[in-house]
């Protein structure tokens, strides 16, 4: 019971539980049936939350006010560089990939000049930002007709074993965040300035160089995910990264990370994420209509941010 009381008393626990009572909902009303599937499609579809809530992490782990609302239109705007660049062909699926990265990292270096520069609270400048990606984005990719090449796309849905392939990648590139955020110079001087910026640049941690890091690694994440998007559901869209703005700060917060700053939890991405997808199959499960799921998956989404206290999400004055 001890031990048991101690996994629980971590934040991240709570989300990985939060799954489990869902999952077993689902599958009782089923009554055993399509419980591998359900996994494997769960585990398919978090792998695109999990990747951008990285991403929305580490910057709200840069302390209060830290958000990246640009993400969707990162998304949507990655998704047809990449689709455009790689032309159907296999043999450009790496330039493809590395445009996408490029163009995510673009748009995070930008936010982070607007905040910077202007002296702007990053949830204006991010959002500022969105809007001007967003209009790139219908400019150039509105109509976009280019598909996946076969290869690329036949990875990203591709399993073995039941397991998709991608979330075994997404389960080493969080395992790189975790260590790079416990033995990194980089991930320690994140969570101090998190922590009590103040007390960091009197240490003679470099403020700014790990700012600017957080906003650039977060856009490289949303433009991966815009190139993963694009494959698994075969082409590019301007609204493919839509869901992303409210779901990509859920799993964060719901998965235990301090929205005060200086606490990442990187297994409560996953718990959380995991929560969100199967809570939305539960209910389609259920056979709830698309609207209800909707506003069922809002409220628990804005109840749990509500009880982890998002004053700190949007309470841009320093510690």
């Amino acid at each position: 019971m001890k031990a048991l009381a101690a996994r629980l008393s971590r934040p991240w626990a709570w989300s990985f539980l939060g799954a489990v009572l869902v999952f077993v909902l689902a599958v009782s009303f089923t009554g055993g049936a399509g419980a591998g599937g359900m996994i494997t499609t769960a585990l398919a579809l978090a792998v695109f939350t999990i990747v951008v809530g990285l991403g929305q992490m580490i910057v709200i782990t840069l302390g209060p006010g830290n958000v990246d609302l640009s993400l969707p239109a990162n998304i949507g705007l990655a998704s047809a560089v990449s689709m455009t660049v790689m032309n159907g062909s296999d043999s450009l699926v790496g330039i493809g990939l590395l445009a996408a990265l490029g163009c995510g990292l673009a748009i995070g270096v930008a936010n982070y000049l607007l905040i910077r520069a202007l002296g702007i609270p990053p949830i204006v400048a991010t959002l500022s930002s969105s809007f001007v990606v967003q209009s790139i984005d219908i400019a150039y990719g509105r109509g976009l007709q280019i598909k996946p090449p076969d290869g690329f796309a036949d990875f990203v849905s591709l399993q073995i074993g039941g397991i998709p392939v991608c979330a075994i990648l997404a389960m080493l590139l969080s395992a790189g965040f975790g260590i790079a955020l416990r033995r990194t110079i980089y991930g320690r001087s994140l969570m101090a300035v998190g922590q009590n910026p103040r007390a960091a640049q009197f240490a003679g941690l470099a403020l700014e160089r790990t700012r600017l890091i957080t906003y650039g690694l977060c856009g490289m994440l949303g433009g991966l995910d815009g190139a993963l998007l694009a494959g698994y559901f075969r082409g590019a869209n301007v609204d493919l990264g839509n869901e992303y703005l409210l779901s990509s700060i859920a799993v964060v917060v719901i998965g235990g990370t301090s929205v005060a700053g200086g606490k990442p939890s990187v297994p409560g991405i996953w718990g959380a994420s995991l929560f969100l997808i199967l809570l939305l199959t539960m209910l389609n499960t259920f056979g709830v209509s698309a609207g209800v799921r909707l506003v069922a998956t809002g409220l628990v989404i804005v109840a749990v941010i509500a009880i982890a206290g998002n004053r700190g999400l949007v309470n841009p004055s320093p510690k």
